[in-house]
Order: structure tokens, then sequence, then C-alpha cells
């Protein structure tokens, strides 16, 4: 079995280029693979590997400046979710392209996953989904609001042109992993809004610790690797990705004429280019002869 932790922490890097080689040599070394962001903010990513391998890297970060209490959330796999190691240099850890945020001052209260049910059923409540459209379709809370978003970046407009619906409402946010609260319930703070909270440890720590039948989550929670979603009990769902967007799929959506297995499916078919289609059928062709071989292809 696979170890994956998922982790952030926003703390000050003074130098997160610094960072970067030690971070990734060592994750190298124990054969540890996933995606780790670095920024002046702090540090975000998913990896997995061995027990011993995680623990390495946890142990790693946990020494960078401000990490020392750093969490995560685990789960495992019977395969390697990941096909190669990214430690990457970026601008914020979770984009939202609003320079006053700053999560390490005030957020909204956080909420354990055994008092959300009440919070969420309270009627003078509203609870948002601060996810991406395409992650809220698959799963998402009973009577959550949808802003349709196609990325984080776009929720301050979308917010600026909803409040009102909102006046005089205590608002509960949630995310997959809770990273995007923390800056969204910052966001709302610096907007005004006096009571906002936020699922502590996001939808993962939700079906990690409620029981199914006890449970006001409806489908699966989207996942950034090859699991794609999962369940309760963070058991892996039905869902593949489409390698073109990077959209999960249903089993029918793969039975449409649009589909082209890693080339392009129903929601993507219009996005790209004859030329990008034709990348991707190499690319395919590529992960074909890999297969045969007993390779794995990690372009």
């Amino acid at each position: 079995m696979f170890t994956i932790a998922a982790l952030y922490k926003f703390t000050r890097f003074d130098d997160p280029a610094a960072l970067k080689a030690p971070l990734a040599k060592l994750a190298c070394a124990q054969d540890v693979k996933g995606t780790l962001l670095l920024a002046r903010e702090g540090i975000n990513g998913t990896i997995a590997g061995s027990r011993a391998g995680i623990d390495a890297v946890l142990s790693h970060i946990r020494s960078l400046p401000g990490c020392a209490d750093l969490e995560w959330k685990e789960s495992a796999a019977p395969t390697a979710p990941f096909g190669k190691l990214k430690v990457r240099l970026k601008q914020e850890i979770v984009t939202m392209h609003q320079p006053d945020v700053d999560p390490t001052g005030a957020v909204g209260r956080y909420v354990e996953p055994r008092d959300w049910n009440d919070l969420i059923s309270a009627e003078d409540v509203v609870v948002i989904d601060t996810r991406n459209d395409y992650e809220v379709e698959i799963g998402t809370f009973r009577n959550a609001v949808d802003p349709e978003t196609a990325s984080f970046g776009e929720f301050p407009a979308w917010w600026a042109q909803n409040k009102d619906r909102f006046h005089n409402k205590r608002v509960a946010m949630f995310c997959t992993g809770g990273i995007r609260c923390e800056k969204s319930t910052n966001f709302l703070i610096g907007q005004g809004v006096e009571e906002v909270y936020h699922l502590k440890g996001g939808i993962l720590k939700y079906l990690e610790e409620v029981p199914e039948e006890n449970s006001l989550w409806q489908g699966e929670c989207f996942v950034f690797d090859r699991r794609v979603s999962v369940g309760h009990g963070l058991k892996p769902g039905p869902y593949d990705l489409c390698h073109a967007c990077r959209r999960p799929l249903a089993q029918d959506d793969k039975r449409r004429p649009e589909y082209e297995p890693g080339v392009q499916c129903h929601r993507c078919v219009t996005e790209y280019t004859d030329a990008d289609r034709a990348r991707f059928r190499e690319r395919q062709h590529q992960i074909k002869l890999a297969r045969a071989r007993g390779e794995e292809h990690l372009g």
C-alpha cells in the first residue's frame, strides 16, 4: 500500500527557491512522488510513497521555517497515485490573485467534522462550496451554494456579485482539504462578513471521520491524483480522468461520441486545436507503447 499525505502550511518563506533543491533531493532519494508547491506564503501539496519515505519528507518539511506544527491528512492506495515528483516555485500556493489576503491573520472559525452537520443545517447559515465547477459536479454537501467558478481566482468577483444574497447570514465554507478556505474566509472577513466558518480538514477529513449513515455529503470528492475521486472512508470512487482537460469522467461519459482516450471528452472537445489533439494522440501512443513494455510512461 502507498501512503498518501495531503498537506499545506501558510507561513513566511523569505527565500522559497533555496528550499526547493533540498526538498526535491530528499523526496527523490525516498522514492516519494507527487507535487509540492513552494511560495513566499508557504507550502502546499500531495505526495505518496512508502511509510518510511513519507515520514522522512514530512520530517523535513516540519523543519522548515514556521512548519513545526504542520498538519496533514493521510489516506492509502494499492497503486501509485502519482507517476513522478514535481517540486515547483509559485507566486501563491493556492492562486486567488488577492494580494491583501493573508491566511496567517484572521481566518474563519474552524468547525470539526463531527460538528459540521449541525452548523450547516441551521436556518441562518449559508453553505458555500469554494471548489471549481467540475469538482462540485460530482459531489457536494446538501444544499450547498455552487459559485460555478472555473478557478479559485474567480471567487472574489463571484462574491462581489452575489454577496447581497447572503445578507444577515452566517457563512460556512468548505473545500477539499481546507487550503482554499484559509484564503476565502480571510477574504470574507476583510469584506466585513462577521461570522465565517470553515470545515477543519476539509471534505477529506469529513469523509474520513463521519459515518456514511450520518453524512450530509452527496456524491464523490474529486482528488488531484490517479484515484480521481474518493467517497466515505476515503475509498477510491468510480471516476476516471480526461487526460486532456484533467476533469473527472463518469463511466457513461466515456461512452459518449466525443470521447477519445487521452485526447478529448465532451467537456473539452471544443477547447483545443487540431495541433493540440495531435500532440495528445502522440502522448497516448507513447503511453500504450510503454505499457506494452511493462514500463510506466512519465511524460
